[in-house]
């Protein structure tokens, strides 16, 4: 298995909201499952991790994973059952198995189970990213053209298409900055976000500790958003910011 990383260059991909795509890996290989999480990571992509069958669909159940790696052996219930469980429970994830079997009858089995993909031991690091990356674009084709692109929280609207924006059927007038903050805290409603997760988001790199434009934009938002109107927008001392319907 080689250490290679995906290029720097590549464009990202995310989920269709903007937040990061979310990967379940389950291998009961430690050193295994930390390489895939370093090298996932790299992507942008949230991961999680499990060594057994058990953990793994508890955490598929709370995580909601956009994809899976699923090794074939497990110590306790195979991967081909934690799949079968996982399909009976409704979930459609894309799953990649890992087999250390070069054996038709092995991957033959997988894909039947349900699987969408496999990746026989040892492999490299940039095969496995670029088959996940191909997973994830082929199963958010659907979800892309099933995703609503209006967001409403209360009286206040935000169509991603068009980027106009409305309170209470009144139009407001945004930057492009402004408008991704808005769209951030509207995709986390009565979420508190720090100012580092904002930035992190609406920047996509850090200000060297400059918080305080993160301070600058909210007022600009409050002025242009809650002016006259019952507030909407909400500081949380301490902790960061708020959006909840008033």
């Amino acid at each position: 298995m080689t250490e290679t990383h995906a290029s720097a260059s590549r464009p990202k991909i995310t989920r269709a909201d903007g937040s990061p795509v979310r990967a379940l890996v389950v291998d009961d290989e430690a050193t295994l499952t930390d390489l895939l999480q370093m090298a996932l990571r790299y992507e942008g992509w949230e991961i999680r991790t499990a060594g057994d069958g058990q953990t793994a669909l508890r955490i598929a159940r709370e995580f909601k994973p956009d994809v899976i790696v699923l090794d074939i052996m497990l110590p306790d219930i195979d991967g081909l059952a934690v799949l079968q469980r996982l399909r009976a429970d409704g979930q459609e994830t894309p799953v990649l198995f890992l087999t250390a079997k070069d054996a038709l009858d092995d991957r033959i089995a997988g894909l039947t189970a349900g699987g969408d993909d496999y990746v026989t031991k040892p492999f490299s690091l940039e095969e496995l990213v670029a088959r996940l990356r191909g997973l994830i674009r082929r199963s958010t084709l659907t979800l892309t053209d099933a995703f609503d692109p209006e967001v409403s929280i209360g009286d206040l609207v935000l169509n991603e298409d068009s980027h106009e924006v409305h309170r209470g059927g009144d139009p407001i007038e945004l930057t492009a900055t402004e408008f991704e903050l808005l769209r951030f805290l509207m995709r986390n409603p009565r979420r508190v976000l720090s100012k580092a997760q904002i930035l992190d988001r609406v920047w996509s790199y850090d200000f060297g500790g400059r918080s305080s434009v993160v301070e600058i934009y909210i007022s600009y938002l409050r002025k242009k958003v809650d002016a006259g109107r019952p507030q909407m927008i909400h500081t949380v001392r301490g902790a960061g910011y708020i959006l909840k319907a008033a």
